[in-house]
């Protein structure tokens, strides 16, 4: 059986995600999907409501793909470059971040979407600096790191390679930032830089 409001949600983030949020139309929507622009509505009545299930949607694959990497890396190091490899996917596929793609459009958005974003970014924020604080604890970490200060730095470096390397150097770009961001969180004592392996986690 067809899961219309499923496939709604899967066009309409890449549509977003491709061309931001003012840069699509639900006309555009009912093309991609194959449906009338009226029976759009039955399941988001308006605009707004669509991009906060969208939001809410994009947000809940980031908690199972944050806890995912709790379980299977063991150190600091390891968990933010499996972080990173969820940004290298939206670079391979030719998609922004959800939520970034919107935060540019910030001063337009209504008030409950722009409280939603906020969200997702301070989660993923203070996830990170739960991550670099163990690292600090456990030795894993160079000396003197600010796991509040850094984990706002990992977060607006993997923006940034995301939006640049899209445009520029592509998937090469972005893995070589992403090595030397994991490089500058290693102790003095690390040895050389291990390159990144060409594969990549699954899409979020």
């Amino acid at each position: 059986m067809r899961d219309t409001r499923a496939e709604l949600l899967a066009q309409a983030e890449v549509l977003v995600r491709g061309r931001g949020y003012s840069g699509f139309s639900y006309g555009d929507l009912a093309e991609a999907v194959n449906i009338r622009k009226a029976s759009i509505h039955h399941h988001f009545r308006t605009k707004t409501d669509l991009a906060v299930a969208l939001v809410r949607a994009y947000d809940a694959r980031y908690d199972e793909a944050l806890g995912s990497i709790l379980s299977l890396q063991s150190d600091a190091v390891a968990r933010v470059e499996a972080y990173g490899r969820y940004y290298l996917a939206g670079v391979e596929d030719g998609l922004g971040c959800l939520c970034a793609v919107l935060a540019i459009e910030m001063d337009t958005l209504p008030d409950v979407l722009r409280a939603d974003i906020a969200q997702f970014f301070d989660k993923h924020i203070a996830w990170l600096e739960r991550v670099l604080a163990d690292g600090c604890a456990d030795g894993s970490l160079r000396p003197g790191l600010d796991p509040a200060a850094t984990a706002r730095m990992v977060v607006a470096t993997l923006e940034g390679a995301l939006l640049l390397e899209r445009l520029l150097a592509g998937s090469a770009g972005f893995r070589s930032t992403l090595a030397t961001l994991c490089d500058s969180l290693k102790p003095p004592r690390t040895g050389s830089r291990n390159a990144l392996s060409s594969g990549r986690d699954d899409t979020i």
